[in-house]
């Protein structure tokens, strides 16, 4: 590409936004995709804009306005995306940004990608985020991409410049994301900062620097509470189709309330897209994962997004579930029944007899009204 042109206009509007917890420390998280390759899950579509998923591309080649964003939220975070566009517009990449309007009027940070011609190669962006210090590069080319939000949506859009004339095209191979400024729940040697549920038949300890949880049932929780954050964690089921979860928003010393990010490795048949018991990922009770990534006797990674009434989970970094809870809410903060609005801590479970599960690597960013 022969140029490339930054504008960011700020406006703060004074309204109450989420924002990344105080501390900055730039603990790197896994790199999450955004964009899965085969579909638009995790993203909405505002304006008129055409978009559509197309050899392993995003592409938006009709309509002559419009943005797709994430679903979820993020604060401090390493960003990178390689996409093109071509035709007679431009194109952009916004971060902290909000679900509709102008991410440039409303304080979210933007790079602006001019058009190219048709056979234009593709530009790699990277953005790292970490509280007020932004730093942005096209193509390995520094530029400037202030933004006065602390928390929104990643964003992609395509403008017209002349709407006599074919085009433009926007076409965006990879998108993905990692966390920063995480840092550990625990401490890999012992199950200090963790409490667990009295009188229960679950057995808890460290082995190779993991939580280990045999038998059961029962539940180990932070001592701290969460309401807000992004978490990521590494789990193995060290048997067949074992069941257990990720339990977050809990009432402290409450069993099994909150919502649940179910763990069970087992799909119907050969189908992963066929999850038994919500699958590994699934929001229990209420959104069942969309395919089982994970597999029995491989570690893998969970990274669950909770920001005020939205949730999603990524599995390996494939994102299989999403939710948005419209629903009343729950006057006993059970997330199967009903909205939980309230900090709670994050709890691992022990579901039966055949519990033996392990868990490592808890790290959370946590972002505050």
């Amino acid at each position: 590409m022969k140029s490339v042109r930054l504008m960011t206009v700020l406006f703060c509007m004074g309204i109450l936004l989420a924002g990344a917890a105080s501390a900055q420390t730039a603990g790197e998280g896994q790199w999450i995709n955004l964009f899965d390759g085969e579909s638009l899950y995790g993203w909405n579509m505002v304006g008129n804009g055409n978009w559509s998923v197309k050899d392993g591309q995003i592409e938006l080649t009709e309509g002559d306005s419009g943005f797709i964003a994430t679903t979820a939220q993020f604060a401090d975070f390493e960003l990178t995306a390689t996409l093109r566009v071509t035709g007679q517009g431009g194109g952009s990449i916004a971060f902290r940004a909000p679900a509709s309007g102008h991410a440039i009027e409303e304080g979210g940070g933007v790079i602006y990608l001019p058009a190219g011609e048709r056979d234009a190669e593709y530009s790699v962006v990277t953005i790292r985020a970490l509280g007020g210090d932004i730093q942005a590069s096209v193509n390995g080319q520094a530029v400037e991409a202030p933004t006065a939000r602390n928390i929104g949506h990643i964003a992609v859009q395509l403008q017209k410049y002349h709407r006599d004339r074919r085009g433009p095209k926007i076409e965006v191979k990879e998108v993905k994301l990692r966390p920063l400024s995480l840092r550990p729940l625990f401490n890999g040697q012992d199950l200090g900062g963790w409490n667990i549920i009295p009188d229960k038949a679950s057995v808890f300890s460290v082995v190779d620097s993991a939580i280990n949880i045999k038998d059961g049932n029962g539940q180990i929780e932070t001592a701290e509470t969460f309401r807000d954050f992004i978490l990521q964690l590494d789990i193995i089921s060290n048997g067949e189709h074992l069941n257990s979860g990720v339990f977050f928003r809990t009432p402290v010393g409450v069993f099994w309330k909150g919502y649940e990010a179910q763990v069970r490795n087992q799909w119907a048949g050969d189908d992963r897209a066929k999850p038994v018991d919500f699958g590994t990922g699934g929001l229990y009770g209420i959104n069942p994962a969309r395919k089982v990534v994970s597999t029995d006797h491989e570690w893998f990674t969970m990274t669950i997004s909770c920001l005020d009434n939205h949730m999603a989970v990524w599995i390996n970094g494939i994102q299989v579930s999403d939710f948005t809870d419209t629903r009343a809410f729950s006057d006993e903060s059970d997330g199967k029944n009903g909205y939980v609005n309230t900090a709670g801590t994050i709890n691992l479970q022990g579901h039966d007899p055949t519990t033996d599960l392990s868990f490592k690597n808890i790290n959370i960013q946590t972002y505050a009204k």
